[in-house]
């Protein structure tokens, strides 16, 4: 497996940590010889182990920011669950139907 080279500069914040004491953190952080960009993934508490995650520019961290402050997250959630909630029970009737025939 080839070693991955990185450096986190700052840690910008953490979202949440599992039982296992993962953590999904916001950082500054270099990969290979590149500049730092900010880094949305799940470190160890050694910061030896990682998860897959998201590295983000400046402008594109910016344009993130923006879109969250401007959509109801709660409204979004929510209109999203009634959504999958009424696909599911189309499909179970869908399946109901097939049944008699």
């Amino acid at each position: 497996m080839a070693v991955v080279n990185f450096e986190i500069y700052k840690v910008l914040g953490t979202l949440s940590e599992n039982k296992d004491g993962w953590k999904k953190q916001l950082t500054c952080t270099s990969w290979g010889r590149y500049n730092p960009k900010f880094d949305l993934r799940s470190w160890d508490s050694e910061y030896n182990g990682m998860t897959k995650g998201i590295t983000l520019s400046l402008e594109e961290i910016i344009a993130l920011r923006d879109l969250l402050n401007e959509v109801d997250l709660e409204e979004a959630m929510e209109e999203s669950l009634k959504e999958r909630a009424e696909a599911k029970a189309a499909e179970k009737a869908a399946e109901q139907d097939s049944e008699k025939e």
